[in-house]
C-alpha cells in the first residue's frame, strides 16, 4: 500500500500542482517513505518542490523529548537551511509571521487514533491559521493504527484544550485527512484543503486492523509510542497520565501497562474480571513487575497489569481499551477505597482542572470511578449514546 507521502512522490501530476509555490512541511520522526527516507529529505529532492519552512509538533520534529509539557525550540534545518518552527514551544499555534514563509503546508503526521494525541489539535490549529492567512493545506494521509472502532465519551463544551480539540470521543476511528474534513465542517473554516489519500488501506483487515503489518515499518511518532500494541491500548492507557499509577514510562513497554508499588496487580485483575468480564474481550491481562527508570515511581518495584493485544486470539472488534482502563481504575478504587488515585497539576497547561477530567473532556469518568455505587452498566449508559452519535457524525467524512 502507499501512504499519502508515497503517492505525492510518485505522482507527477500531484507534484506539478506545487511547482512555483513555496511549500512548508509539518512532520515528525514517523514522517517517512516506504524505504524510511524522511519526508524532509524526500521532498527536498524533488525539483518541483521548494521547501521554505518546516514545523514540528509536540515532542519536536526530532521526537527527542520523552515526557509531556517539554517544549521544543525553533532552529534551522542543518542540511537544507530552512527554518523549523516549533508548535510546542513558546506557542501552540503558528505565529502570523511564520505563515508568510509558505503558500502550501503539507501535513504528514502519523496519528494514533486518539483525541488526546496532540497532533490532532495541531492539525486544527494550522487549519485555522491557514484559513486566516489564505494558505493551502494538504494532508498526506496515513493509517489510523487503532482502526475504525469508536469508544469513549464526547468532549463536553467548556472542556476544550490542547488534548481536546472538539466534540469527539476518545477513540475517534478516523485518519488525519478525514479529521481535517470534519474540523473544516465543525468549525466552519474557509480554507483550501485537500487530502492526498492512501492507496490500499484496509482498516478492517487483519492482522493489523488499521496498521499494514508486514508491509510497513513502525517508526515511533512520539517517544513512548514504540509499537502497534501501544497504539491499540493508548485510548485507554493515556488516562494514566491523569493518575498516580505508572503508565510504564521509564520501561520498555510504555502505555501498555499500569501499576504502582502499593497495589496487588493479581487482585486488581481478579476484581476487573468479577466486575465487568464483557469489557475485557479481545485482550489478555497479565500481572507482572516493573521498575521505572524515570517518571512516576522511579526506581521502585511496581506491581503491574500488562494489557496484551498481540496474541493469536486478539479480537479487534471486541477490544475496548477505554473501558479496560476505566475498569482498572474502578477495581483499584473498590480494593483500596482511600487510594490517592488522581494527580492534580495543570496538565497541558489547563489550570484549575484535574488532569483526568481534562483528558476525558469532562468529569464523568472520574465521578463514575469514585462513586461506590456506580456500576459498569451505568458507564455504558452514559457512553453508548455518545459513541453511536459519533459513528453517524463522522460518516460523511470517511474516505476509505
Amino acid at each position: 500500500m502507499n501512504f499519502g507521502l508515497d503517492r505525492l512522490l510518485s505522482d507527477d501530476a500531484l507534484r506539478a500542482q506545487l511547482k512555483g509555490r513555496r511549500v512548508a512541511l509539518l512532520a515528525h520522526p514517523a514522517s517517512v517513505t516506504k524505504d524510511l527516507t524522511h519526508a524532509v529529505d524526500a521532498l527536498a529532492a524533488c525539483p518541483e518542490i521548494r521547501l521554505t519552512a518546516a514545523f514540528g509538533p509536540q515532542h519536536g520534529m526530532k521526537g527527542d523529548l520523552q515526557d509531556n509539557m517539554m517544549e521544543s525550540p525553533d532552529y534551522r534545518d542543518p542540511v537544507h537551511g530552512f527554518p523549523v518552527f516549533s508548535l510546542y514551544g513558546e506557542v501552540r499555534r503558528p505565529r502570523d509571521e511564520w505563515m508568510a514563509e509558505f503558500d502550501v503546508l503539507l501535513v504528514d503526521l502519523q496519528d494514533l487514533g486518539c483525541r488526546i494525541y496532540t497532533y490532532v489539535t495541531t492539525l486544527l490549529y494550522v487549519l485555522e491559521a491557514a484559513a486566516k492567512h489564505g494558505k493551502s493545506v494538504w494532508v498526506l494521509d496515513r493509517p489510523n493504527p487503532a482502526g475504525r472502532p469508536v469508544e469513549g465519551m464526547t468532549l463536553k463544551p467548556g472542556w476544550e484544550s490542547f488534548v481536546g480539540a472538539g466534540p469527539m470521543p476518545m477513540r475517534h476511528g478516523m485518519t488525519m485527512g478525514e479529521l481535517g474534513l470534519w474540523f473544516i465542517d465543525q468549525f466552519k473554516l474557509d480554507v483550501d484543503y485537500r487530502v492526498v489519500e492512501m492507496q490500499g488501506w484496509a482498516p478492517e483487515a487483519g492482522p493489523g486492523f488499521g496498521w499494514p503489518l508486514l508491509d510497513r515499518s513502525w517508526v515511533n511518532p512520539s517517544p513512548n509510542a514504540p509499537n502497534l500494541s501501544m497504539a491499540r491500548a493508548y485510548a485507554g492507557t493515556v488516562m494514566l497520565e491523569g493518575a498516580t499509577l505508572s503508565e510504564g514510562r521509564g520501561t520498555t513497554r510504555p502505555l501498555e501497562l499500569f501499576g504502582a508499588p502499593d497495589i496487588d496487580a493479581r487482585a486488581v485483575i481478579a476484581e476487573m474480571q468479577a466486575l465487568a468480564p464483557d469489557w475485557l474481550g479481545g485482550c489478555i491481562l497479565r500481572d507482572m513487575w516493573f521498575e521505572p527508570t524515570f517518571h512516576k515511581h522511579v526506581g521502585k518495584l511496581c506491581s503491574g497489569v500488562q494489557i496484551h493485544v498481540d496474541h493469536p486470539g486478539y479480537d479487534h472488534a471486541a477490544f475496548k481499551p477505554w473501558r479496560v482502563q476505566a475498569l482498572g481504575f474502578k477495581a483499584i478504587r473498590r480494593l483500596y477505597p482511600d487510594y490517592d488515585l488522581w494527580r492534580d497539576f495543570p496538565y497541558e497547561y489547563a489550570f484549575g482542572k484535574l488532569p483526568i477530567d481534562v483528558i476525558n473532556g469532562g468529569p464523568r469518568l472520574r465521578e463514575w470511578v469514585d462513586d461506590a455505587g456506580a456500576t459498569p452498566s451505568d458507564l455504558d449508559a452514559a457512553t453508548q449514546p455518545d459513541e453511536a452519535a459519533w459513528e453517524e457524525a463522522r460518516r460523511p467524512f470517511l474516505l476509505y
